[in-house]
């Protein structure tokens, strides 16, 4: 008799066990199935990158919005982006582009070589500064910076003049809301750049 309790507590201690360990096996694997649920939504949230800014930095960089914005220095094969003054516009103290604006603003367009200042019929035009500094983004709410895009309107208010060429903001402002919220994110994210750029200037008087 007493071989036979022991037998039978045995059994029902190792089914306790087993059940245990089941019931930890299916939290664990439905904890890691939520984990990875939350991953794929994210990615989904935001264009397959895993967070809003990488996908605001994957936009600026298909955009070529260094191309303009950030400053140039002179290499084998050209000009080449200076990183260390990313995305921080034409730089304060230099001087506009050395040619005949009359000829220019006419005939065509002409560009600085770190390809930061443009003169054209519009006048002269400079690459903003695009990074969280004051002198930059720094001050700018998501809802400028849509406005900006979406009606071409400097700094994204009502009342300023309208943004000039080379800027392309009439093929940007059919990006979603998501997509300029993102480039918005990832813009406030990087390296801030005290930088004043110089006011556009108007067209000569001929």
């Amino acid at each position: 008799m007493g071989t036979q309790l022991t037998i039978t507590a045995c059994l029902l201690i190792s089914s306790i066990s087993i059940l245990v360990a089941c019931t930890q096996k299916t939290s664990d694997e439905s904890s890691s199935s939520g984990n990875s649920d939350s991953a794929v939504a994210a990615k989904m949230q935001y264009g397959g990158y895993k967070s809003q800014v990488k996908w605001g930095e994957h936009l600026v960089q298909i955009c070529a919005c260094n191309d303009c914005h950030t400053p140039k220095t002179m290499g084998p094969q050209g000009p080449e982006l200076d990183m260390s003054l990313m995305l921080s516009g034409h730089p304060s103290k230099m001087p506009p582009p050395p040619v005949d604006r009359k000829i220019a603003e006419t005939k065509g367009i002409a560009s600085t070589q770190t390809l930061t200042g443009w003169v054209g019929p519009w006048g002269i035009s400079y690459a903003a500064n695009l990074t969280p500094d004051e002198s930059g983004l720094g001050n700018w709410t998501e809802p400028q910076f849509l406005k900006c895009i979406r009606e071409g309107k400097w700094k994204g208010l009502d009342s300023t003049r309208q943004l000039l060429p080379p800027m392309p903001w009439q093929a940007y402002k059919f990006m979603s809301d998501d997509e300029l919220k993102a480039i918005f994110a990832y813009l406030k994210s990087i390296p801030a750049v005290n930088n004043v750029v110089p006011q556009a200037q108007p067209p000569v008087q001929r």
